[in-house]
């Protein structure tokens, strides 16, 4: 099926339907293919009997799985577009499956362009899941310039070899002193950006929706961050109570990790909460006024797409080591799930 630019394969999810017999199942699709919510919904109620219930709820990636709740709607399966599995997520409470949707983008003119900008000649090749079916044509590509292209797996949050998220750039940083630089296909700067600060490697993004390239823009974004994070840091020196995020969505839960932090707190007599929620925003938080200092252990993301918004400072558990002093600015790491 076409939607919107892109491929998507339910042939498969619909033998799974009327295999088991499912009567209602769950769709989860993400904000950009909402558009053609209405031609899903009537293909899969078109091939099987049963009935679908959007899920209208913001859908960031495979690790918004869909709550055991949904049992009380009568949800037998869930079904969630434009996402890869996470192989290591274990105790999905409602069986789910992972329908990718793939660009229909041609890459070539986007990695052509990309060459002259293209550090030393070990180029480490990353996408995200929408580009996942190009990569044999980009490593054709390189190899016609005399350029070496290596792709890796990543660890057990990936599905994908090559693929890279906004929370874990593990596929990137396994090969990290095997290449000079990287070359990231697709959109966006928070993947690129993350793995830029990540892997200290050069990073060029080919951008196959637009033909274009961006390398300095990457850079420039990258010191923005910096200077944002080190802001959040000194604005966060004399903070007394902290409140330490636990995302209650399936693939975002550190809780061990959550634990941990409100130990070291506890360790320096520092006043903590354990604060649970599944989306956090500046509205859901500008209740809590009596704290100086939010730790996110949910998403990476929360405490970087959103610094301006939020009047109290979100810290990564790295940041937090530094305002405690067990951790130099200089050893500074990009948070990830990993």
């Amino acid at each position: 099926m076409e939607i919107l630019g892109y491929f998507v394969d339910l042939d498969e999810t619909m033998h799974t339907i009327k295999d088991k017999g499912y009567k209602t199942v769950a769709l989860q699709i993400p904000e950009g293919l909402k558009g053609s919510t209405s031609k899903i919904v009537e293909f899969i109620e078109k091939e099987t009997t049963c009935t679908a219930i959007i899920l209208a709820d913001p859908c960031f990636g495979a690790c918004d799985i869909a709550n055991y709740e949904l049992k009380n709607l009568g949800v037998e399966f869930v079904i969630q577009i434009g996402h890869t599995p996470i192989p290591n997520l274990e105790n999905i409470l409602i069986p789910t499956t992972f329908v990718n949707a793939l660009s229909s983008r041609e890459v070539a003119q986007a990695v052509e362009k990309s060459i002259p900008l293209l550090d030393g000649t070990r180029i480490g090749i990353v996408t995200t899941a929408q580009h996942l079916h190009t990569l044999d044509d980009v490593e054709k590509i390189l190899q016609k310039h005399n350029l070496e292209p290596i792709i890796s797996d990543g660890d057990g949050r990936i599905s994908n070899k090559g693929q890279i998220l906004g929370c874990n750039f593990s596929a990137g940083l396994n090969i990290v002193d095997e290449v000079d630089s990287f070359l990231f296909i697709g959109s966006g700067n928070f993947h690129p950006v993350g793995l830029l600060l990540s892997s200290k490697k050069p990073v060029i993004v080919a951008d196959p929706y637009t033909n274009s390239v961006k390398k300095q823009e990457l850079e420039d974004l990258k010191d923005t961050i910096l200077r944002q994070r080190y802001g959040a840091i000194a604005n966060s020196q004399n903070a007394k109570k902290f409140g330490i995020f636990i995302g209650m969505k399936k693939g975002q839960q550190r809780v061990k990790l959550a634990h941990k932090i409100k130990e070291m707190l506890d360790s320096v007599n520092k006043k903590s909460l354990l604060i649970a929620m599944e989306n956090f925003s500046p509205t859901s938080l500008q209740g809590f006024r009596d704290i100086d200092c939010f730790i996110s252990t949910s998403c990476p993301r929360i405490a970087i797409d959103d610094y301006l918004q939020y009047k109290t400072p979100i810290l990564t558990p790295a940041e937090l080591e530094i305002v405690l002093g067990k951790r130099k600015w200089e050893d500074y790491i990009f948070d990830q799930i990993s």
